[in-house]
C-alpha cells in the first residue's frame, strides 16, 4: 500500500478554532519511491484571529496570510481532491494523530466535507513519530539522536532528520516536513524490516482489535516521561477487554505485576490499585494506530528479561482465562468514567468543537457534493436541506467568507455581529481574540527585544498593524 505522508502548518495550536494555512504532502510506494507531491497555502478565513507564536514558528508573514492565490475554502477543496486521488493509502505524518489528523477532520467538518477521509476504508492511518520511537525502543542503534538535559532521546523531526544527515534547513514548512518524515521512515524500514511490517498491522481499527482479541502475549510500545518503553502485556479476557463507555479503548495487563493479589479485590479496591505506579493496566486505543509488536521484543526489555518465563506465561493465562477479573476491571473503569463525566464543567460546547459529540447524519453527508457543486446563490438555498444546524451555521460562514454579496442584508449583519462579538471579546475565550493577540504580541516583543531578534520584531509589528485593521473593521458593526 502507498504511504501518503503529509503535514500542516496552522494559525493556532487549537484544533477546534484554528485553521490550516499551509498543507503539503508526498505520496510514496512501499519502497519510498515518490509518486506525487503537493504544497498549498491559503489565506486566513475571515473572522479568525491567529496566534502570533504559531505564525512565527511556521515563518508566515501577513502578506502570505492575506495575499495568497487560494482562499481557505478553495484549499480544502483541493486537499480533498488530492487525498481522494491518493487513496487507498496509509496516511501519516509526524505526530499527526494528536494534531494534524484532528485539525484536518475538524476543518473538513466545518467545511461541510466528510471528516474521516484519511482513515476510512480503504484508507488507513499511522504516525511517523510513533514508528520511530518504537524502532528506537527496540534497537537504539537504528537512529542517531540528540539527547536533552534529562538524558532522553529527542524525537523532534528537525533534530532527528539533521542527525541522520538529512537537510532540515526548511523545517516547519509543510512539504519539507513531509519529505523529512519520508526520509527518516525510509531509514527505519531499511534497518528494521521485520518490525516495519508489524508496525503497520495496527494502521486499521478492526485489524488492531483482531490482534487484541486473540489474547496472546504482545509487546506494547508507549511513550511517556520523555522515554519510549516496551511493555509485555496480556489482553484482558476477549469478552471483557473493551471499555464499557469509550469505544475503541482496549485493556491489557502488564505482566511485570503480580496478578494474584488483585484477583479477589472489590471494585473500589481495584480503582485504588489502578492509580498506583507502575500501572498494572495498559490502555490500547485501537483507532489510534497503537504500536504492537511480537512478544519477543518485550521479553528482551527491562524488567521482563530478568523474570522467569514460566511466571510470565502463568500470569498471562490467568488474565486470558479469568472472566470475573476482567469483568471487575471493566466495572471499575465504568465507575471511574462516570465519576469523571459528573465532575465535568457544564460550559457551552460550540459547534466547532462538537465533531465527536454528535455525528453528522448519512442524509446530510450525502448532500455535501451537491452543496459544493452549486453556485453561491444556490448554496444559500441548499442550506435549508440540512437537518444539522451546525452545518447550516458553517455554510453561512463559508458564504460570508467567499461570496458575501449573495447573503440577505439581515443575515450579513448578523454574521458580522457574531464575528465582532467573538474576536473583540475581553473575556478569556477558547479562541484567540484581538485583546489576546495584543497581549501575546507585547509579551513576545519583550522576549525578542532582549534577544535582539529584529526579524521577529518586524513580524510582530506587522501582526500588530493587522490586528488594528481587523479591530477597526469590526468594532462598529
Amino acid at each position: 500500500m502507498n504511504l501518503a505522508i503529509w503535514d500542516i502548518e496552522s494559525s493556532s495550536a487549537s484544533t477546534d478554532f484554528g485553521s490550516i494555512i499551509e498543507i503539503g504532502g508526498v505520496l510514496v510506494d512501499e519502497n519510498f519511491k515518490e509518486k506525487d507531491r503537493f504544497n498549498l497555502r491559503c489565506s486566513l478565513p475571515e473572522g479568525e484571529i491567529f496566534q502570533a507564536m504559531a505564525l512565527i514558528v511556521n515563518k508566515t508573514s501577513i502578506k502570505q496570510l492575506t495575499q495568497t492565490n487560494l482562499s481557505h475554502y478553495q484549499m480544502l477543496a483541493e486537499v480533498e481532491k488530492i487525498f481522494k486521488k491518493w487513496s487507498p493509502a496509509v496516511f501519516l505524518g509526524w505526530s499527526n494523530i494528536g494534531f494534524d489528523d484532528e485539525m484536518i477532520r475538524k476543518e473538513f467538518f466545518k467545511g461541510i466535507r466528510y471528516p474521516y477521509l484519511t482513515n476510512s476504508a480503504p484508507n488507513k492511518r499511522h504516525d511517523g513519530i510513533n514508528i520511530a520511537r518504537a524502532a528506537y525502543a527496540i534497537d537504539p542503534a537504528i537512529l542517531e539522536v540528540e539527547v536533552n538535559e534529562k538524558n532522553n532521546a529527542v524525537f523532534k523531526l528537525e533534530s532527528l532528520a539533521r542527525m541522520q544527515g538529512i537537510d532540515s534547513t526548511d523545517a516547519h514548512s509543510a512539504l519539507s516536513d513531509s519529505i523529512m518524515t519520508a526520509k527518516v521512515l525510509n531509514i527505519v524500514k531499511k534497518k528494521q524490516p521485520e518490525t516495519w511490517e508489524s508496525f503497520f498491522k495496527t494502521a486499521n481499527k478492526s485489524d488492531t482489535e483482531t490482534i487484541i482479541k486473540k489474547g496472546e502475549i504482545i509487546t506494547l510500545n508507549e511513550y511517556y516521561y520523555g522515554k519510549s518503553r516496551l511493555h509485555l502485556v496480556a489482553p484482558l479476557h476477549q469478552k471483557y477487554c473493551m471499555h464499557p463507555i469509550y469505544a475503541g479503548w482496549y485493556y491489557a495487563f502488564d505482566l511485570r505485576i503480580d496478578i494474584e493479589p488483585l484477583l479477589n479485590l472489590s471494585i473500589n479496591e481495584l480503582k485504588v490499585e489502578m492509580k498506583k505506579s507502575p500501572k498494572f493496566l495498559r490502555t490500547i486505543r485501537s483507532n489510534k494506530a497503537p504500536i504492537i509488536v511480537d512478544a519477543k521484543y518485550g521479553m528482551k526489555a527491562e524488567p521482563y528479561r530478568a523474570m522467569d518465563k514460566s511466571l510470565i506465561k502463568k500470569r498471562a493465562n490467568i488474565v486470558k482465562n479469568n472472566e470475573k477479573f476482567s469483568q471487575n476491571i471493566l466495572h471499575a473503569l465504568r465507575e471511574v468514567a462516570e465519576e469523571k463525566e459528573q465532575s465535568k464543567t457544564q460550559e457551552d460546547i460550540y459547534a466547532e468543537e462538537s465533531i465527536y459529540t454528535k455525528f453528522t447524519s448519512n442524509k446530510d453527508t450525502a448532500l455535501f457534493p451537491a452543496w459544493h457543486a452549486a453556485s453561491w446563490k444556490d448554496k444559500l438555498k441548499l442550506l435549508d436541506k440540512f437537518d444539522d444546524d451546525r452545518l447550516v451555521g458553517f455554510g453561512k460562514k463559508i458564504i460570508y467568507q467567499e461570496a458575501p454579496e449573495v447573503l440577505p442584508e439581515s443575515m450579513l449583519k448578523s454574521i458580522k455581529r457574531e464575528i465582532a462579538k467573538r474576536i473583540l471579546s475581553e473575556k478569556k475565550e477558547k479562541w484567540w481574540t484581538i485583546p489576546t493577540l495584543y497581549t501575546e504580541i507585547d509579551t513576545l516583543r519583550e522576549k525578542y527585544t532582549n534577544e535582539n531578534d529584529n526579524e521577529k520584531l518586524s513580524l510582530l509589528d506587522e501582526f500588530n498593524e493587522y490586528a488594528m485593521s481587523i479591530q477597526k473593521k469590526y468594532e462598529n458593526v
